[in-house]
């Protein structure tokens, strides 16, 4: 059947629901995995963003295919649209549509929600209000159908917590316990590179990606390919990162490099520097305060960065006389006189941070000194001076959208500002984790760089199927005339551009999810988080090799639960923060699921003229 040019429209814009879809996949559920590693310090936020942006491309392209045909065909059968392949590209663009922009407005309010899940309601309900609600798959359908999907919202997070605190006992047991856990973290270390090399090569090799034609191997083939890999990765470990790492933590030699890596067993006769006592390795202790003594000057500045809004003066520290602002009142923002309300403490601080911000070189800088030079007037925006004013603006605002997000300050937003109720609460919880030596900690964080890669990989195996699944309906449709079949295929390009959205959205975006998870939840540091970051990806993959989507946001969250009471005392977990995220988590399923069937019943039976 030719094209359905006359379905254009309803092509173009499931398209861009879809990339919608990814890049709020990005800014919320991938944000959320790599909060772990920010939080632990074992890489900076840019260092996220590449890794991040590599990893996850990677694990779309090569597994993404396989859990994209649970949501495209187990929810809805095909058969229940009769062939009509305009009423199939409407359903699933509703369904994109309700989805991405219930994700998007909870990621604008920094509330952590499934995209998984979010996809997954948006379908059911626009089957409802498509073929009725006796044509959904309710029940478990060979595993693809709600029931199946569902169970994950319970299953998962236990399963990853069970993981990630197996895991972090493993390495307390074997090395935090022991009299010289510094030489025990250097000696073991290949064991988790092991592991961790492991479980990747084995998402590809196993049931991989259906282009290659992986899964149709022998299962001898499979477990060698995957062991050797494993044990490939493990013996480089051994030959070049434990010396490397054992004359850094042990013999603290400062003056190492990271190209010395290559050098392998020679760095063991490499004598340490005569002064290495007074080497110090970063620091992975959680700071709450503030460590800079002066304050720059925020006086009359743009407290949010709000597209289209007038500028915001900040508060700063005054006194109110009958809900007013004296005119007098001359007090610096250090004074210690006056008591600053939670807003007020929480907007100076993003005041502070804007400052720095508009002392930058480069383009933001000049995009932050623009809005804060330029501030809409009163009046209309059609008044000409608030024109000309936008002008100016929109530019500025373009590049604060593009590269805000790279140079947001993770960390002194992530554990709560200190002396509001949200630093004092969080100083009760990282009082019960105990805190191991930074030279341990500093070992870990080479290792979490791997685990984090491995996080972010299956993550892009297993969510690429959320967008990638519906918009491959539309485009099966529209460019054959006909209802999809349940085997088309989904094209690699199609992968390839929705990786690159989820990428996009975590680069420009997911700070905004990132300020909230991580150490707000519970302590963190490398040896802690590369034991979530595992847990979390063995859960991912073992619940993507049997097409079930599962929420990684769910599954790294369950993990640093896990590793949380691993601390030996419930106290060292955040709990208000966890009935959040799971009110957050059961509300998006009524509510996604509402907004799309909606969506679809307004748009099915609206009056229309035959021609």
């Amino acid at each position: 059947m030719p094209r359905l040019e006359q379905y254009n429209w309803i092509f173009a814009i499931g398209t861009l629901f879809a990339m919608l879809d990814a890049y709020n996949n990005g800014a919320n559920d991938v944000a959320n995995s790599w909060a772990t590693s920010v939080s632990s310090r074992s890489v900076s936020y840019r260092q996220a963003m590449i890794l991040g942006t590599i990893f996850e491309m990677v694990g779309a392209i090569a597994v993404g295919a396989r859990t994209a045909d649970t949501i495209k065909n187990g929810i809805i059968p095909t058969s229940a649209f009769r062939g009509d392949a305009g009423v199939q590209m409407l359903a699933f663009t509703c369904a994109l549509a309700a989805a991405s922009s219930w994700v998007m407005w909870c990621t604008r309010h920094s509330a952590h929600v499934s995209s998984t899940y979010s996809l997954v309601s948006a379908v059911a309900g626009v089957g409802v209000a498509t073929v009725g609600a006796s044509q959904v798959q309710w029940g478990w359908n060979h595993g693809k159908g709600l029931g199946a999907i569902f169970a994950g919202l319970g299953m998962a997070p236990a399963i990853s917590a069970a993981f990630g605190a197996i895991i972090f006992m493993l390495i307390k047991l074997i090395v935090h316990v022991r009299a010289n856990p510094t030489r025990w973290a250097v000696w073991t270390s290949p064991f988790f590179f092991l592991v961790a090399a492991t479980i990747c090569t084995l998402s590809i090799v196993y049931k991989g990606s259906p282009s290659l034609g992986l899964a149709k191997k022998p299962k001898t083939y499979i477990v060698a390919v995957t062991m050797g890999t494993g044990a490939g990765v493990c013996l480089l470990s051994a030959l070049f990162f434990v010396p490397y790492v054992h004359a850094k933590v042990i013999k603290k030699d400062y003056t190492l490099r990271w190209y010395h890596v290559f050098l392998g067993p020679l760095l063991f006769k490499r004598p340490a520097p005569v002064d290495a006592d007074k080497a110090a390795v970063p620091n992975y202790n959680v700071v709450q305060e503030d460590e800079e003594a002066e304050q720059p000057n925020v006086e009359n500045y743009e407290a949010k960065l709000d597209i289209g809004s007038p500028a915001i003066t900040p508060a700063t520290p005054f006194t109110l006389v009958n809900g007013e602002r004296p005119s007098g009142d001359k007090q610096t923002l250090g004074s210690e006189s006056q008591e600053l309300s939670y807003k007020e403490r929480m907007a100076q601080n993003e005041a502070k941070f804007h400052a720095k911000l508009r002392q930058k070189r480069g383009p933001l800088g000049w995009a932050m000194r623009t809005l804060h030079e330029n501030p809409m007037g009163p009046g209309q925006i059609y008044e000409i001076k608030n024109m000309k004013t936008l002008a100016k603006r929109i530019p500025a605002m373009i590049v604060c959208g593009a590269l805000y997000g790279v140079n947001y300050d993770i960390h002194a937003a992530q554990s709560g500002v200190h002396g509001t109720p949200e630093g004092d609460r969080m100083a009760a919880v990282y009082a019960h984790a105990p805190k191991y030596s930074n030279e341990v900690e500093h070992t870990y964080s080479f290792i979490q760089v791997l685990t984090a890669c491995t996080a972010s990989f299956a993550h892009g195996a297993n969510d690429i199927g959320n967008s990638v699944g519906p918009w491959a309906v539309i485009y099966s449709a529209w460019s054959s005339g006909d209802a999809a079949k349940s085997k088309a295929p989904v094209p690699v390009w199609q992968l390839a551009v929705l990786s690159g959205m989820i990428s996009i959205g975590l680069i420009t975006y997911g700070y905004n999810i990132m300020k909230v998870m991580g150490n707000k939840i519970t302590y963190h540091s490398p040896s802690r988080g590369c034991s979530m970051e595992m847990g979390a990806a063995l859960t991912v993959l073992i619940f993507s090799q049997y097409s079930l989507p599962v929420s990684t946001s769910m599954c790294i969250t369950g993990a640093t639960v896990g590793v949380g009471l691993c601390n030996g005392t419930w106290r060292a977990v955040n709990w208000q923060r966890i009935g959040l995220l799971g009110l957050a988590w059961i509300m998006t399923i009524p509510i996604a699921g509402t907004l799309g069937g909606v969506s679809m019943g307004v748009l099915l039976n609206t009056p229309h003229f035959s021609s």
